[in-house]
């Protein structure tokens, strides 16, 4: 028998939700990006009551999609290791460029990256941004360059601040003056605090499924 706070079914899986990504210059300095309260996104996971453990943030411009993530109340030091992305502290976020929430297995327009705040470098201490292959996909984007993909990233005692910038000849299909909604997802790994998700919770297969990714607009 299911505890009192327990469901069957994650609360998020039974909405089809859709938000809007602000548009913004995303300029680009050695602190990365700096995005405002506007672009921050919607924290769906309270309604299956998990806490969201990272400040996140999105916007796009013509030429790029960028993120930042605040993480805080952090104890322990960052775990990042670029071999072992499932284990690691990381922002991890999958695109689909054309937007189609009906489909179960990725296509040629469906990203997913990962940007850990540390783990490169020849002191360990760099960021790393990497592109991963979708699972079960039915065709793969055209190849992605890395190391066009801007991060970086700042330590504190208590957490860290991480931005990343993805420019648009890194994404396949990215055309924003003729299509204007985004398939999106996002989690925010932190071994200490726990998943932050863009929606349903780790028991569902959004790695690999778009028809569990946020539907976004581009305003």
């Amino acid at each position: 028998m299911n505890a009192p706070n327990e469901t069957l079914v994650d609360p998020a899986f039974l909405f089809r939700f859709q938000w809007s990504i602000q548009r913004d210059k995303l300029s680009w300095s050695t602190k990365g990006l700096s995005l405002p309260e506007a672009c921050r996104v919607p924290d769906i996971g309270i309604l299956a009551g998990r806490s969201a453990a990272a400040d996140v943030r999105c916007a796009w411009s013509p030429d790029a999609i960028g993120w930042s993530v605040d993480v805080t109340q952090r104890a322990k030091s960052l775990w990042c290791r670029e071999g072992r992305l499932e284990e690691s502290d990381a922002l991890q976020v999958w695109i689909d460029t054309r937007c189609a929430p009906g489909i179960h297995r990725a296509t040629s327009y469906c990203h997913h990256f990962a940007f850990l705040p540390t783990g490169g470098g020849p002191r360990k201490e760099s960021p790393i941004a990497m592109a991963i292959p979708i699972a079960r996909a039915k065709s793969h984007p055209k190849a992605i360059d890395v190391a066009k993909l801007q991060v970086v990233s700042r330590v504190r005692h208590e957490g860290y601040h991480l931005s990343c910038k993805i420019p648009r000849t890194q994404l396949t299909g990215y055309d924003s003056a003729n299509y204007n909604k985004l398939g999106v997802c996002w989690m925010v790994q932190d071994r200490e605090q726990g998943p932050t998700l863009a929606s349903v919770g780790m028991d569902y297969p959004f790695a690999e499924d778009p028809s569990l990714w946020l539907e976004a607009e581009l305003v």
